[in-house]
């Protein structure tokens, strides 16, 4: 089974109460990192944004509260958290504002300069071809597009690090797998979070693929951390 199956089989498999168990672990803490990245978006954030892995719609729903003028397109992969994240909005005063569609991250469906905006929590650590999505997003956005990415850290403060990852280690795997049902999901998450470049290695290939203007805002210490930049110009980009 390669990565991208098993990713997929995963979300499918805990989606039923993947809202729970993201408050729960966190101890709320998603709660307020989200409406951080949707107040993070500048000027009106555009009138089309694009939330990608967007899961069960949290992201796509807290940037529709803050901004009502703005239309949101929420893209995954795993119709299970789709599925949930549709009754969430359906019949709702969200309704008309957020679209839910399936969708690989590496291969958008969308022509060129579409989107004012793109959000990105908690997803690009799943896909090993980091490069060709952020190129996607270049491509999808309008010049001068905003791009959110927020992804787990670890803290800088030496004992706060030391005390995180005691938890992260050793507390979050085998009490998140319980919640889950699963054997393994938990284990993944802090093995892909390990996995996942340094902050200023991660924002030198936002760089790479064609954004300026780049910066890192950290969350709760720096256990979330949202990397931020701007479409740059077309000239030298392929």
């Amino acid at each position: 089974m390669d990565r991208s199956t098993f990713i997929r089989r995963m979300f499918e498999e805990i989606a039923f109460s993947y809202d729970f168990q993201n408050s729960f672990l966190s101890l709320r803490r998603d709660v307020t990192w989200r409406k951080i990245l949707a107040r993070s978006i500048q000027g009106n954030g555009g009138t089309l944004w694009l939330d990608a892995a967007t899961g069960t719609a949290e992201v796509a729903i807290e940037i529709s509260r803050q901004r009502p003028a703005t239309r949101v397109i929420g893209v995954d992969f795993s119709p299970g958290m789709l599925a949930i994240g549709r009754k969430k909005i359906m019949g709702g005063e969200r309704d008309d504002r957020i679209h839910l569609a399936a969708g690989d991250a590496r291969r958008l469906p969308f022509s060129r300069v579409s989107f004012g905006g793109v959000t990105m929590a908690f997803g690009l650590r799943n896909i090993d071809e980091r490069g060709e999505v952020l190129r996607e997003f270049r491509r999808v956005l309008r010049p001068g597009g905003q791009l959110l990415i927020m992804e787990f850290g670890y803290p800088d403060n030496p004992v706060l690090r030391m005390l995180y990852r005691l938890y992260f280690n050793h507390v979050l795997p085998p009490l998140g797998n319980f919640l889950s049902r699963t054997d393994y999901a938990y284990t993944y998450l802090r093995d892909s979070v390990r996995a996942f470049p340094e902050p200023e290695d991660f924002l030198r290939e936002i760089g790479k693929a064609g954004f300026s203007h780049l910066a890192i805002r950290k969350l709760t210490f720096g256990i979330a951390r949202i990397y931020s930049g701007i479409k740059a110009g077309e000239e030298g980009i392929s």
